[in-house]
């Protein structure tokens, strides 16, 4: 391991003040406020970083550290009027970062960061443009740092994701991709963030949980490898309980692997001490995570998700999904009015807020029995899902529509319960039925037949279902879904070399 004497010897992180000028030194002042920015502590990390300020005028460490606070509120609770308030922040920090000494990895690379930060923001509050020259010159800055000191470790964290993430691009994006003109390589960017999470200097140390953060969720969303992002959560002993970064990726990542028990279980027994961050996104994790099981609170958790969410993203999929808890409840009243909000509520941003509007304005009304099945199904809750489908066949449903979802439906529960050949046989019925209609269930069952093959190492067939995902156009979740097949392509080619 490096020590700090050689860095202080090379990269001149604590050399005194000359002349008045600027010097950029991650003190232990700077190290406890980044801690507890990690954790969602948002005042305590505000108290370290006024301390810092007022013992060393001179670094500008604590200007980075604070653009983590405005990146953490507005993803998060995605106040539009905070927004406003906070989007010169940006020109502000780059430019006071930008007095900082060239001697040290740090100046590039906090500039990168906060361009990062800002191009999701950005990207999330409708500035598509601003983001996507943020991204570029966020990708410019690391590759010049990674030039200019390539053993700096933290640019893997930045670089590895960034490489991976840009590989999978869907078509729906493509203007994005051209304009930060940048193309990625799956394979380079895990070994990257690998070769970053696997170092022991004093850097890696201390920019290791935010680059946890990141592995975890592209080795669930872009390796394929739910599992194993979940057993490097319980392996590696993180602190889901107090460190709220973590608790919320855990919870996350756990809803969307169909755990919804586990996910419920995380947030619930978060600390909740005042001390933390306030938001929204609680409720939002517990509204779903109760809906897929129809606990008796779900109605408490959607309500008070919509009334104190500022934001856009999930409001017009959340005011469907309580829509739908009114309709299992046989409440008609609350259910249409609930619907009503899915069509002047939010914005469509999201593909899930998409595919609710289009629901909605379909007029049809959810079968019941399908809905049901679906809620369990999705919450991980298999045999109660398959139970409700028990003695039924595409005979005893009469709309085209809800034979297609019959059939995928029964496709993903065989294929949660790891009986794939009735789930490959169900999903082609499924890909047959749908391919020319502008649901998702067509080319999401090509996708899940592709995951079945890859996982069995028949790289082949993967490669055709796959390919099948993303001929499909015009449905819903076009690019997410896309995405997630261009990703399999990706493995599947490295796994035949």
């Amino acid at each position: 391991m490096k020590s700090i004497i050689l860095f202080v010897i090379c990269f001149g992180l604590s050399v005194p003040v000359v002349n008045g000028q600027q010097q950029i030194t991650f003190s232990s002042n700077c190290t406890k406020a980044y801690d507890a920015l990690l954790s969602l502590k948002i005042q305590q990390a505000t108290q370290w970083i006024a301390i810092e300020k007022s013992d060393n005028p001179s670094n500008i460490v604590p200007y980075f550290l604070e653009n983590y606070i405005d990146f953490f509120e507005l993803f998060l609770n995605e106040n539009p009027a905070t927004y406003e308030k906070l989007r010169g922040n940006k020109k502000k920090r780059l430019t006071i970062i930008e007095q900082g000494p060239s001697s040290s990895p740090l100046k590039i690379w906090m500039q990168s960061v906060i361009q990062l930060q800002w191009a999701v923001v950005d990207y999330k509050f409708g500035s598509r443009m601003s983001a996507g020259w943020g991204f570029r010159d966020a990708l410019l800055l690391i590759k010049e740092n990674q030039k200019k000191y390539p053993d700096f470790t933290p640019n893997l964290m930045i670089s590895g994701p960034v490489q991976m993430a840009a590989s999978t691009v869907p078509k729906g994006y493509k203007w994005f991709s051209s304009l930060i003109g940048v193309s990625g390589n799956l394979e380079q960017g895990k070994q990257q963030l690998a070769k970053f999470l696997s170092a022991n200097d004093n850097w890696a140390k201390i920019f290791r949980n935010e680059g946890i953060f990141y592995h975890c969720y592209l080795q669930f969303y872009l390796l394929n490898e739910p599992e194993s992002a979940l057993e490097y959560v319980k392996n590696n002993n993180l602190d889901v309980v107090n460190k709220h970064l973590f608790t919320f990726m855990a919870a996350n990542l756990y809803l969307n692997n169909k755990q919804s028990h586990l996910a419920r279980q995380i947030v619930k027994n978060r600390n909740m001490s005042s001390e933390y961050m306030a938001t929204t996104v609680w409720d939002f994790e517990l509204s779903y995570a109760s809906l897929y099981h129809l606990e008796p609170d779900t109605e408490i958790y959607f309500k008070r998700f919509l009334k104190n969410f500022r934001g856009n993203y999930y409001v017009k999929d959340a005011w469907l999904k309580l829509s739908y808890w009114y309709l299992l409840a046989g409440n008609k009243t609350e259910y249409e009015k609930c619907r009503k909000m899915v069509l002047s509520a939010g914005k469509q941003d999201s593909e899930a807020d998409k595919r609710a509007y289009k629901e909605v304005q379909s007029g049809i009304t959810p079968n019941l029995l399908l809905l049901k099945a679906r809620l369990l199904s999705d919450g991980g809750y298999h045999r109660e899902a398959l139970q409700v489908l028990a003695g039924k066949s595409t005979n005893d449903f009469y709309q085209p529509l809800e034979k297609l979802e019959f059939t995928y439906r029964l496709g993903r529960i065989y294929d949660d319960m790891g009986q794939d050949e009735k789930a490959l046989q169900a999903y082609n019925a499924a890909y047959t039925l749908g391919r020319t209609s502008t649901e998702y269930f067509a080319a999401r069952a090509a996708l899940q037949m592709g995951l079945i093959y890859e996982n069995k190492n028949q790289f082949s067939a993967a490669i055709t279902e796959y390919n099948r995902c993303i001929a499909l156009e015009g449905h819903d979740y076009e690019n997410s879904l896309e995405q997630k097949a261009k990703a399999g392509l990706e493995r599947c080619k490295q796994k035949k070399k």
